[in-house]
């Protein structure tokens, strides 16, 4: 029972009087005095760092304000938008000195599983690599996983090595821009080499392609890659193809997959001028033909270095970027304008109704923007 000194313990008032302590062996305690109470431990805020602190962390290789800055960067809130530019600002005369890798392939071609081993041995001889895994968001519950730092579990227990998911956020310009930005991070930080991973579906592909110096297919035997490479034009953007988990019983399917990129890859035209597109063979589980797709990319840059073909590229990836963010912008302003979103509401109700045709409706929404503009709304 508890200690009556301090507490008052009575029986409750339903107990019926005269009733025994077997029939109700209940009691009430009074509640703790508030002057008796302890006081509450005080709530802990998270310090909020200017971008100047921010800025110094990266450049003096602190990984915790590293991932902070990140965190601004991908954030979506208005308030941190300036912050992320400002911190953008400090750090782009430090950028540019990496090696930046693009890595595609369906889902189950080991993308990760070759970025692990090859990030590993590249660990392993002194270098800083940084992995940028871009995963779809949902467009339903607008999550996304960020698996792929406990996927690498080797290599994210190396020194070297910095292991970032982050969110698509369910846009072309989402992915463009944080992931570009967070690459300028790791660079400012001192990585190396930047490792970009995408998730092989869809858009992605072309997107990374677009942001990246050396892009790199990854593709399976008797999965249908060769067909699917050439209908969604991803071998036409690649720097070299890849046949992956070639060992084993699998090694030699692997040999006859790779003649068959070859002779396709005969007929298309480079991704990179001065550059031919070749197909290769690895194995992330005995580590054959790893290396030696390094050393093919090495080779790349030294070439798009050399002719100066490596900055160009840089200079056309940047002005492609501020266009796919002006026209992201743009159209938010306009699908986000009250006056057309009442006239979409409008023409979709008429369709419903069958009372007017989809070009139509289009040319009604067309004019009511073109209206608006010239309003300045």
């Amino acid at each position: 029972m508890a200690d009556e000194t301090k507490y008052d313990v009575y029986k409750p008032e339903w107990i019926p009087e005269g009733a025994s302590e077997e029939q109700y062996p209940g009691f009430v305690m009074t509640g703790v005095d508030p002057l008796d109470a302890k006081p509450k431990p005080p709530v802990h805020k998270p310090k909020k760092y200017t971008a100047e602190e921010l800025i110094q962390g990266i450049l003096n290789h602190d990984r915790v304000l590293l991932s902070k800055a990140i965190t601004i960067i991908e954030s979506n809130a208005p308030k941190h938008f300036e912050l992320g530019q400002e911190i953008i600002k400090g750090i782009l005369p430090y950028t540019g000195k990496s090696i930046r890798v693009g890595i595609t392939g369906v889902p189950g071609a080991g993308k990760s599983t070759f970025i692990e081993a090859l990030g590993s041995r590249l660990c392993e001889k002194g270098k800083k690599v940084a992995v940028l895994a871009v995963d779809p968001t949902s467009p339903i519950t607008k999550g996304s996983i960020l698996g792929d730092k406990t996927r690498m579990e080797t290599l994210s227990k190396q020194a070297n090595a910095f292991i970032r998911p982050s969110p698509s956020g369910g846009t072309l310009g989402g992915v463009t821009r944080k992931s570009r930005e967070t690459m300028l991070l790791c660079e400012a930080f001192g990585y190396e080499i930047i490792l970009v991973e995408t998730v092989g579906v869809g858009q992605s592909e072309t997107t990374v392609r677009s942001m990246v110096d050396f892009f790199l297919m990854v593709a399976l035997t008797g999965a249908g890659d060769d067909l699917q490479g050439i209908k969604k034009g991803i071998m036409e953007i690649a720097d070299a193809i890849m046949v992956h988990k070639a060992d084993g019983e699998n090694k030699r399917k692997a040999m006859v997959a790779r003649a068959d990129f070859e002779q396709v890859l005969h007929y298309l035209r480079p991704a990179t001028e001065g550059w031919v597109t070749k197909a290769y063979l690895a194995s992330s589980y005995t580590g054959e033909g790893v290396m030696e797709m390094w050393e093919v990319i090495e080779e790349f840059n030294k070439m798009m270095v050399e002719t100066g073909r490596l900055d160009k590229r840089r200079k056309d990836q940047t002005m492609e970027w501020v266009n796919h963010m002006t026209e992201e912008h743009v159209h938010n302003l306009v699908f986000n304008n009250p006056s057309v979103i009442a006239a979409m509401e409008e023409a979709e109700a008429l369709i419903r109704a069958d009372q007017i045709s989809a070009t139509m409706a289009a040319a009604n929404l067309i004019d009511k923007i073109e209206y608006e503009l010239k309003q300045g709304n």
